[in-house]
């Protein structure tokens, strides 16, 4: 449900069900799947539950993705969590 997000060989995608996607840009095979529906350790402290990645596809900028999570408008999972991933898993 969220807007697609597309880098070079690869179209980043989430849902509603929580997942957050890349698909191959040649023939559509998914090569990544991160399950988000989970608690999350926060740089503040604060805990941190993920939910539907509906309002806003990822970001990619100075090699991190940004990804928001947790809409609970009409059929969606509610959260609080602004996810910040890395190649690098730093």
């Amino acid at each position: 449900m969220a807007p697609a997000t597309l880098i070079p060989g690869v179209v980043l995608s989430g849902s509603l069900d929580g997942h957050l996607r890349a698909y191959s840009t040649k023939g559509g095979a998914a090569v990544w799947d991160l399950d988000t529906l989970r608690d999350f350790e926060t740089v503040s402290g604060v805990p941190a539950h993920d939910g539907s990645l509906n309002a806003t596809g990822p970001t990619i900028t100075g090699g991190m993705m940004f990804v928001e999570s947790g809409y609970s408008q009409l059929t969606g999972m509610g959260g609080n969590v602004l996810l910040a991933l890395s190649v690098d898993g730093k």
